[in-house]
């Protein structure tokens, strides 16, 4: 299926007549407009929707990959009349196309690293399209350099890498004006996906922390969009991520994604960390899947480190120049042995810190001098700034140091290849390096050391030349920081940590030291993952990820909230919706025998409330409902009696359950009863001092002691700290309380201890029997409540609609507070609905005893 913009963005290049000028008129494409703004409701509904009447002509899969710029090498042509372009090799967006299956149509939308004037740029996107299907997205220069230098290099990036804004030099102090332009450029890349999108098949995948905000204007214009984002840089840990004054803008368009994934759990955990402390957001583990629910969505969480483009890598080897090249540098390094670097020239790469090490080694071990040589390429950094020439000098000076402390006439330990390299040269010393060292203090992935293992199996050719014998097993060393994204999947390597130069020095030498066949064990395990985890296995692991996650778009009912970036789509169960008032309303009026079921906390009261008592509004709303003489009104709280009695004194007609079903009353000037009859509470003096142990270790939580439960309250402890002692706590009551009558069960910021048997879910069944029995067969049941333990409520009733307790044409609403996972069928948002919802059917009540008292006209 084509959407009606991509079928115009077709129409335009397969256009026969050629190209008058540059400055010819061209067929506008649509655009959509993103500014902040309510929201409609559901998206296909919608009819300026792009692909909302538009006829299903392609039935393969297609892909939109996004990314900050197109896998597209551009030359102007040596008369300066037009561009040649060409594929770049080296782009991960290209090779991972490779994992996609060859029925996958590939789409890419991206930025061009040359520059094109206005008056060009029509015939550019015609031809990028037409021959390579990328769309380019042609960004302003001034808008740029404060998009990518501005935002993106300069406060994003460093603090990604842990580097706080302590001062203007150490990553630049938050700037309003980037960070608008780093929103504008992320609306410009969205309306260059609106004019290819077919919302309702394409799978959109968007990459790496320069586009962090686009899931947000993607999922605003399509709710259903199937949509992941993998992000290729390191995620901080909370401590450090607050500090950004966007933090939630940058989470919360993150969650708008299906699926996100990260190179390592640690990257991960950060995120899933600050989504808790920030927004409150918990995650959970279900069958090895990693999910967050968002506003009724999923939202997956992928960890999986990306890897190398194996064809690519063994394409190169086997070219002549890479032969002429190894055999070039094994001649000049033939009686020394080699240690290889390869990084960028920027502050992360510790380039410094492993000259330092390289330092460190000769004066501690003088029998590698003249024996020893690094070499350390220093690939051109990708900022700019005085950081980076902070870097550039640090290095020069620290090698000509060793250089002129060790060196000897024919002899320099250190040497600095600083100028760019051609891919198969950088294979060259790839293959005759005896040891990789990667010593990055804080680094996204770094296929490196990836590199370095394949380019030491080698092959036919390249053992000849070093005069290997094939039948003998290749061998490898790495030296790895703990920091570098690769380093948990490189179970052989060393790791340092870089900033020890002491222990990074003895590392080097361990390496160089190591057994034949300790050095060839190592290889062959590294190889064997390497060779069998590229970048097609992670392309096609993360679409497959993609797809499950993204599997029942079309059965949920959709619906945008929220302005700007603070945009979010609600998604629910067609059959769960929200209570209408007025439909209930209706029922209640053409009702006799009403049974309501109400929780207390976080149904009539808010959980945030600093006073729980219930103001005059819910007991004089409650004291109308009770006057209906068709009306049962069962209040249902976790809460003790006493509690209860003093808050609802006035209340003489309500029934209340206290302690969750344990104590019941039947009316104001009746006795407490028993619902559960329990022999003795022996179990307390066992789980008392256990609870003690926690509150004493967890500050913020305290226990509360009732008649028949005792309560673990948590939520003014720290948020993470407080989840983890709640979920020791009640694996340790568990174990110790096992041969107790007793369930402990974990709820909202609580863990409790309370009888068997003691559910909300008695509590309802007691009452539609006892309506049964004085011959008031419900014929309307409404039951609200907002945690776990109301779902026993709603249970019963559900599985009571086609028995004997409820008359046959009873209406039940069962109704949750707030939109999450519930076995109630309807839900409202908050206790304010709730509030307004019951004084609905409390006016109800009144209008018609108001009816029944007038004088007959008779």
């Amino acid at each position: 299926m084509v959407s009606r913009s991509y079928s115009n963005l077709l129409d335009l290049v397969a256009s026969s007549d050629p190209p008058a000028s540059f400055g010819r008129p061209v067929k506008r494409l649509p655009r959509v407009m993103t500014v902040a703004g309510i929201i409609s409701d559901l998206d296909e509904e919608s009819t300026n929707s792009v692909g909302s009447d538009a006829i299903s002509s392609v039935s393969q899969e297609r892909m939109i990959i996004v990314g900050n710029q197109l896998p597209i090498r551009a030359h102007r042509r040596p008369d300066n009349d037009g561009w040649n372009f060409s594929w770049d090799e080296d782009s991960l967006l290209l090779q991972l196309k490779d994992g996609l299956g060859e029925d996958t149509e590939v789409i890419y939308i991206g930025c061009l690293k040359e520059e094109v004037v206005l008056k060009e740029q029509d015939d550019v996107s015609q031809t990028l399209l037409e021959t390579f299907k990328c769309v380019p997205a042609f960004l302003p220069p001034d808008l740029f350099s404060k998009f990518y230098h501005g935002f993106c290099k300069q406060q994003l990036w460093p603090l990604f890498h842990y580097m706080l804004p302590l001062s203007p030099d150490l990553g630049g102090r938050f700037d309003r004006s980037l960070w608008q332009a780093y929103v504008s450029v992320n609306k410009i890349f969205a309306d260059k996906v609106m004019e290819v999108i077919n919302p309702d098949e394409d799978y959109i995948w968007v990459h790496d922390y320069h586009l962090m905000v686009l899931p947000t204007f993607l999922r605003k214009r399509f709710n259903r969009v199937k949509l992941g984002f993998f992000l290729h840089s390191p995620f901080p840990s909370s401590e450090i991520y607050r500090t950004l004054p966007v933090r939630d803008e940058l989470l919360r368009a993150l969650l708008n994604s299906d699926l996100i994934g990260f190179h390592t759990f640690d990257y991960a955990r950060h995120f899933l960390s600050c989504c808790s402390r920030m927004l409150g957001i918990g995650y959970q583990s279900k069958r090895g899947y990693i999910g967050l629910e968002y506003y009724g969505r999923t939202v997956g969480i992928k960890i999986l480190p990306v890897g190398i483009h194996l064809g690519q890598l063994k394409s190169v080897m086997n070219l002549p120049e890479t032969e002429t090249k190894v055999a070039e540098l094994n001649e000049q390094f033939k009686d020394q042995t080699v240690l290889l670097g390869v990084d960028d020239m920027d502050i992360f790469k510790g380039i410094s810190l492993k000259l330092l090490a390289m330092e460190q080694l000769l004066v501690q071990h003088p029998d590698w001098v003249g024996k020893l040589v690094l070499v350390q390429i220093a690939n051109p950094a990708r900022g700019r700034g005085r950081d980076v020439q902070e870097v550039q000098s640090e290095t020069y000076s620290t090698v000509k140091r060793i250089n002129e402390k060790f060196g000897r006439p024919g002899y320099d330990p250190v040497i600095l290849i600083d100028t760019t390299l051609q891919f198969y040269e950088r294979i060259a010393y790839y293959v005759i390096a005896e040891c990789c060292l990667v010593t990055a203090v804080r680094d996204g992935m770094n296929l490196i050391p990836y590199e370095y293992i394949i380019c030491r199996q080698g092959n036919d050719k390249l053992d000849m030349i070093l005069q290997l014998d094939p039948q003998v097993p290749k061998k490898s060393m790495l030296v790895v920081s703990e920091f570098i994204g690769c380093s948990p999947s490189l179970s052989g390597a060393i790791r340092v940590n870089p900033w020890n130069i002491d222990a990074v020095a003895e590392a080097m030498d361990g390496a160089l030291v190591t057994r034949e066949s300790e050095k060839q064990l190592r290889h062959e395990k590294h190889y064997r993952y390497v060779s069998t985890h590229d970048v097609a296995y992670w392309a096609n692991s993360f679409l497959q990820d993609l797809e499950r996650t993204c599997k029942d778009h079309v059965r949920r009912r959709c619906w945008g909230i929220g302005f700007g970036l603070g945009f979010r789509v609600i998604a629910l169960d067609p059959n769960f919706r929200k209570l209408s008032v007025e439909h209930i309303v209706s029922a209640y009026k053409r009702t006799n025998n009403r049974a309501i079921l109400l929780d207390y906390d976080g149904t009539l009261m808010s959980q945030t409330s600093i006073s729980k008592n219930p103001g005059s509004e819910v007991v004089n709303i409650l004291n109308s409902l009770c006057k209906d003489p068709k009306n049962v009104v069962f209040l249902v709280s976790g809460r003790s009696k006493n509690i209860l009695s003093e808050w609802f004194s006035t209340c003489d007609k309500l029934v209340i359950a206290a302690e969750h079903g344990y104590f019941l009353r039947p009316k104001l000037d009746a006795e407490w009863e028993t619902c559960v009859p329990v022999a003795d509470f022996d179990w307390i003096q066992i789980a008392e001092p256990v609870m003690k142990l926690y509150t004493e270790t967890t500050d913020g939580s305290s226990i509360e002691a009732k008649e028949s439960a005792l309560v673990w309250r948590y939520q003014y402890a720290d948020r993470d700290f407080g989840a983890c002692q709640a979920k020791e706590l009640l694996d340790h009551l568990e174990s110790v309380l096992a041969n107790e009558p007793v369930s402990v069960k974990s709820g909202q910021h609580i863990v409790e201890v309370k009888p068997q048997g003691v559910t909300k879910g008695l509590v309802a069944e007691w009452l539609l029997s006892t309506m049964r029995e004085r011959g008031m067969l419900p014929d309307f049941v409404l039951c609200i409540g907002d945690d776990r333990s109301d779902e026993d409520m709603f249970e019963v009733i559900t599985d009571a609609i086609s028995g004997p307790l409820l008359s046959p044409v009873a209406e039940t609403f069962l109704c949750t507070v707030g939109q999450k996972p519930s076995k109630a069928k309807y839900y409202l948002e908050d206790t304010t609905e709730v509030v307004r919802m019951l004084q609905g059917l409390a006016s109800a009540s009144d209008h018609t005893a108001r009816l029944a008292a007038m004088p007959s006209l008779a």
